[in-house]
């Protein structure tokens, strides 16, 4: 019983921890939910949330791997609700630490263009290894909002 009542404390710890920091946590899926990719991943943290268009956007993904990944790329692409409307490809190592083993955080920081339409999006991520391996595949979904409006005086 004990360790039920630690583990209810921790959680509403962890709870509090989030809600005062201002994270909000993003659920997050596995493209193919039976496979044991090699790249787990923990988290995803998109700031702000909802997305402001015209103004920077941070996506922060905690992943693990017991790999010694050197080399790779992440392919990402979006859709807005059921359309497909942006793929990129980037180096891995430009967005993390190589070699990534352990824990390690895979980070950008890009600013959506002020036409962006506001609504849900939903973000497919692909890390492939060095001879096109998936090492993960992931899914999540994110809200852009509208752009901040002027004041005029």
């Amino acid at each position: 019983m004990a360790t039920k009542q630690h583990f209810l404390l921790f959680a509403a710890a962890a709870m509090l921890l989030l809600l005062s920091s201002g994270a909000t946590a993003t659920a997050v899926e596995y493209c193919n939910k039976g496979r044991g990719y090699p790249v787990k991943v923990s988290g995803v943290e998109v700031v702000p949330d909802p997305v402001v268009r015209g103004e920077p956007a941070t996506f922060k993904i905690s992943a693990y791997t017991d790999k010694n990944i050197t080399t790779g790329k992440l392919v990402i692409d979006v859709a807005y609700f059921i359309f497909h409307v942006h793929s990129e490809t980037h180096n891995f190592c430009d967005e993390t630490s190589c070699p990534a083993t352990g824990e390690f955080v895979l980070a950008s920081k890009q600013t959506l263009p002020s036409f962006t339409p506001p609504g849900s999006y939903t973000l497919t991520m692909k890390l492939l290894g060095d001879s096109n391996e998936e090492l993960t595949c992931i899914s999540f979904g994110f809200s852009i909002g509208f752009a901040t409006p002027i004041a005029i005086i």
